[in-house]
């Protein structure tokens, strides 16, 4: 069974991605209180190259770190950001008139606190840029840029009570390894090796209304960073609109000429446009099989045995070899990890 009919299952990030920030954590905490923090979202030190990080494991990392550092971003600038940056930041926002003028205030805003980079808001060819422009020759620190622009799109949203479409977003370093996770955070066509990093939204978004209260921003704060960093729509990223079709069609003997059918495309063009997002639907497919067993492991209200049945193994052995292929963890030893860290 691979839907769960009251639970969505959220994608999961790859270690990698995490490493990322991890290596710009480790200036800021000491080895040991670092382990520690990783110990109680049920990660450990040690880097697993195919390891997989959940939502919530992320939410609660930047939630122990930024209050034990005292920096809402964690070290990713040169100039620490003091707690309550973030409430001043969405208490600026919500007194604006409309969204161009929450984000123009965006930008005025963090260009008083960064020294690293300068922010522009550019409004063209139909279309509403927020742009970073680097004031020195530092290389792009990657989670940083996509942390702020993730913060730009995820405050707006919240702003306007909706998801805002994207038209696209651009990074200013190379694709990455763990390029597939960026759809997750983005629904957007992302781009990597521009000249600056960017978040484009469409101009016509500009006049929508900002009207959020006192109660909602704090109820928003509290949830921090959850609300902000990850995204549901699924319009613009391809990959992530098949894992929605292949929740929805709940049978493992959906195949790519389905999902192609669907689509109104042929199965040659879906293969391309998935190359083009670097993935398969091969890929897609272990991926969210992947997440349900992540899933149902964390729960702890099933067995192993009844988690691999779920998910069309022929035996709990061929679903030991799979789950450690997508992880570097048996499915006992992971299960045992979430255990301990609640």
């Amino acid at each position: 069974m691979l839907s769960d009919q009251n639970t969505v299952i959220l994608p999961t990030v790859s270690r990698a991605f995490l490493e990322d920030w991890l290596q710009l954590v480790r200036q800021q905490c000491p080895a040991q209180q670092l382990s520690g923090f990783l110990d109680q979202i049920g990660l450990v030190e040690a880097a697993q190259p195919g390891g997989r990080v959940t939502h919530d494991q992320i939410v609660r990392f930047y939630q122990l770190i930024a209050a034990e550092t005292g920096d809402e971003m964690m070290g990713l600038w040169s100039r620490p950001i003091r707690s309550g940056t973030l409430k001043h930041l969405c208490a600026s926002m919500r007194g604006a008139s409309s969204l161009s003028a929450a984000l123009y205030r965006f930008t005025s805003f963090w260009n008083l606190l960064l020294d690293d980079y300068e922010l522009l808001l550019e409004a063209e060819a139909g279309q509403m840029c927020i742009l970073l422009e680097p004031r020195g020759t530092d290389q792009p620190q990657r989670f940083g840029h996509m942390l702020m622009l993730k913060l730009a799109h995820g405050v707006a949203s919240w702003l306007t009570g909706r998801e805002l479409p994207l038209a696209e977003v651009g990074f200013a370093f190379e694709r990455p390894v763990f390029s597939q996770d960026y759809p997750v955070l983005f629904p957007a066509p992302i781009l990597f090796g521009e000249t600056r990093s960017r978040i484009v939204f469409r101009k016509d978004l500009g006049d929508l209304a900002v009207s959020r209260s006192e109660l909602d921003m704090q109820e928003f704060l509290l949830r921090a960073p959850r609300d902000w960093i990850f995204t549901s729509f699924r319009e613009h990223a391809l990959s992530l609109h098949l894992r929605e079709m292949l929740l929805q069609a709940d049978r493992l003997d959906y195949h790519l000429r389905d999902a192609a059918r669907e689509l109104n495309l042929t199965p040659r063009t879906l293969i391309r446009r998935l190359d083009s997002e670097g993935t398969s639907f091969q890929s897609i497919k272990d991926g969210l099989r992947r997440d349900i067993a992540i899933r149902d492991l964390s729960r702890g209200l099933k067995s192993i045995e009844e988690i691999s049945q779920d998910l069309g193994f022929a035996s709990a052995a061929n679903f030991h070899r799979a789950f450690r292929r997508w992880t570097d963890a048996t499915p006992g030893s992971y299960r045992g990890r979430i255990s301990n860290s609640k």
